[in-house]
């Protein structure tokens, strides 16, 4: 069940073990908020932090998984697009994509089908700790790449190291900037 507190919300998705419990522990500078875990999958539920009393972050559970069953895949995919479509004060989805890997299909489906729902969103490129510079353009440059097959404008995509901090000041940047839009 999701909160009634009318105030903005922030949705914050991804193939499973794309980081983002830890993201947002780092982002909140709490290290136990969302629960972090080596297995995949962890995430059950659509878990919401109040943030300063000011708006909402939402973890939802990650996609792709293969070790749920394909009933527990489905059922993920109905709350998510309930969610989604249903959640009036969700201001913006934060699509996490694993800066490691070259762009992964299910992460493009599901900024596809964001897209198509009109739904807004910006990309988050996780774990750029993990890998050398050069490996991280090669795997951004995929990413825009595979965009702009579809899209006419590029996403804004926001860098970052749970482990080292790196984007968090553009993040939380971000989502101030936009909930002073909100409110004027």
């Amino acid at each position: 069940m999701c909160p009634k507190d009318p105030i903005p919300e922030y949705a914050f998705i991804g193939r499973s073990n794309v980081g983002k419990s830890s993201l947002i522990n780092m982002l909140v500078e709490r290290k136990k908020l969302a629960k972090t875990s080596s297995t995949p999958g962890k995430t059950r539920l659509i878990n919401h932090f109040k943030i300063n009393d000011q708006w909402y972050l939402a973890d939802l559970p990650g996609y792709g998984y293969a070790k749920v069953s394909k009933k527990e895949r489905e059922m993920f995919a109905k709350i998510i697009g309930q969610y989604a479509t249903q959640r009036t004060n969700l201001v913006c989805f934060f699509v996490l994509v694993d800066a490691r890997i070259p762009p992964q299909q299910l992460d493009l489906d599901f900024i596809e089908w964001l897209g198509d729902s009109n739904l807004p969103f910006v990309i988050v490129f996780t774990k750029v700790d993990k890998i050398n510079q050069t490996g991280k353009s090669k795997n951004l440059g995929l990413l825009k790449e595979e965009l702009l097959k579809s899209w006419e404008e590029l996403p804004l995509i926001f860098e970052t190291s749970a482990v080292k901090g790196t984007g968090k000041e553009q993040v939380m940047s971000f989502i101030d900037d936009t909930n002073r839009k909100l409110k004027s």
